[in-house]
């Protein structure tokens, strides 16, 4: 590999940052400008998966037609104006010698760009200016597809990087499921039999009384016991049509964008490393919201729910509260949940398949046998019953939430409140009552300036706040 020159692209990228102040100043690697330096040190990526991620060095190793890489091309000058050719090629996170220079220089012989200035260095310090001409395309392109940031990946290098992850998935052991779980206080068959669905990656209906954990079991399941290092890409073309996948508000880049872009590691920066995605999504739910979502405005699609989280874990909360019925949104997942595939459509009719390997937890806390027919139910092996806490457990939960808060923990007082207001009154124990409870009284003791310590009038005053007449 020929010697690279690190400290003159990013000095003409900081030069042409601190003229342009509507652009935000982001590290080049050099991969994008002309040959990378030394490779960072590995992310703690399998080594099959770095294999099917190495950074493409032509066109043809993106698996994109150089008719397409074009197009994408001419649309970022069209908003970009003058743009150095290495600050192209970081905006498409494309290599630029192999990739994005053969692009540009066709599109100077079609006379759709042009070279305004720079130095003789090599065509990555080069000014580029899209032309009349290609200000006309651009708008055309525009009017069918107005999509404009960093170059899709192809279907087919998803669905391998995709199938690549879930088959190099690490096993969990009883260590890590306790570990994952210590905050929350759960009977031990409860935590036995969620490492078993977990490495087996099928989906966990977690059923029983409202407020005893089941959300909070549901996180941290996708918090402390799915893998990291899930690779997300920004974008996925098929057919001509453009899929968004990455959603910031989702998957979370470990280290941040800016730096993974930096890195010199021959990755395709094309995808982004995150922390798994976890994706919850309640009684808002509709079926539209399982297909592809096409936007009038934009001209492409944004990946739906189970597509985002692949890799990661979806959480359909409030099962059976949907706006379909649970019969319907069952029958969305048996196909995907039996053969770890789905089928999505375009608009204009065509059918494709994409990988399914995602945790799908549904949690309620209806009647299981009111939702569905026991044929369904048999379709998901994995079921957790999260009962009300024993008063042992609910004792461990105040006294664990009272040092949380900060609330100094009287004995009296506990008693106090478990009898005037669960044994005389029949209410049954809930698993989130010590928080709720905790913080009112932490919050009345602070409000009227005095010391934060449990009694039996913060008790009377947060119970009757909380429960009220009809809790």
């Amino acid at each position: 590999m020929t010697g690279s020159r690190p400290n003159r692209l990013s000095d003409l990228l900081r030069a042409e940052d601190s003229s342009r102040p509507d652009i935000a100043s982001e590290p080049l690697s050099e991969s994008q400008g002309e040959h990378s330096a030394a490779p960072a040190e590995d992310k703690g990526l399998d080594e099959s998966l770095r294999q099917i991620l190495e950074e493409p060095r032509t066109i043809e190793d993106t698996g994109l037609s150089q008719g397409f890489l074009n197009d994408l091309t001419l649309k970022t000058l069209y908003f970009g104006g003058a743009m150095l050719g290495a600050r192209i090629a970081q905006s498409l996170h494309l290599y630029f010698s192999g990739v994005v220079e053969p692009v540009l220089r066709g599109l100077k012989a079609e006379h759709l760009v042009e070279v305004t200035g720079g130095s003789a260095l090599s065509p990555a310090s080069y000014h580029y200016t899209i032309t009349s001409k290609g200000s006309e395309r651009a708008r055309e392109l525009l009017e069918r597809n107005r999509y404009v940031g960093p170059c899709p990946v192809s279907l087919e290098q998803y669905t391998q990087v995709i199938e690549a992850q879930a088959q190099i998935r690490p096993w969990v052991t009883d260590e890590n499921v306790r570990e994952a779980l210590k905050g929350l206080i759960l009977a031990d068959d409860v935590i036995e039999n969620i490492g078993p669905a977990i490495n087996v990656h099928e989906a966990i209906f977690i059923y029983g009384p409202p407020g005893n954990g089941k959300s909070s079991i549901a996180k941290a399941i996708g918090n402390g016991l799915l893998p990291g290092n899930v690779m997300i890409p920004y974008a996925i073309h098929e057919d001509g049509q453009i899929i968004k996948v990455f959603d910031p508000t989702t998957h979370q880049a470990i280290g941040g964008e800016a730096a993974q872009l930096a890195e010199t590691d021959y990755l395709d920066k094309r995808w982004v490393r995150c922390k798994p995605p976890i994706v919850i999504t309640g009684g808002e739910l509709t079926l539209s919201d399982l297909n592809l979502v096409w936007s009038d405005t934009s001209r492409f699609y944004e990946a739906p729910f189970q597509m985002k989280a692949n890799g990661g874990m979806l959480v359909i909360d409030d099962f059976g509260r949907q706006q379909m019925s649970p019969a319907e949104l069952l029958n969305r997942w048996i196909v995907p949940l039996e053969e770890k595939v789905d089928y999505l459509t375009f608009y204009t009719g065509k059918k494709f398949s994409v990988p399914f390997e995602l945790l799908i937890v549904f949690s309620t806390n209806l009647d299981p046998k009111s939702l569905v027919d026991e044929a369904f139910l048999r379709r998901i092996s994995h079921k957790l019953g999260i009962y009300d806490p024993s008063e042992t457990q609910y004792y461990q939960i105040f006294t664990t939430a009272s040092e949380a808060r900060g609330l100094e923990f009287n004995e009296e007082a506990y008693t106090y409140l478990i009898q005037k207001y669960y044994h005389d009154m029949d209410r049954p124990l809930r698993a989130c009552h010590p928080r709720d409870l905790i913080k009112q009284m932490a919050m009345m003791s602070k409000y009227r300036g005095k010391p934060s310590i449990m009694t039996k009038e913060l008790v009377d005053q947060a119970a009757r706040t909380y429960f009220a007449d009809f809790l």
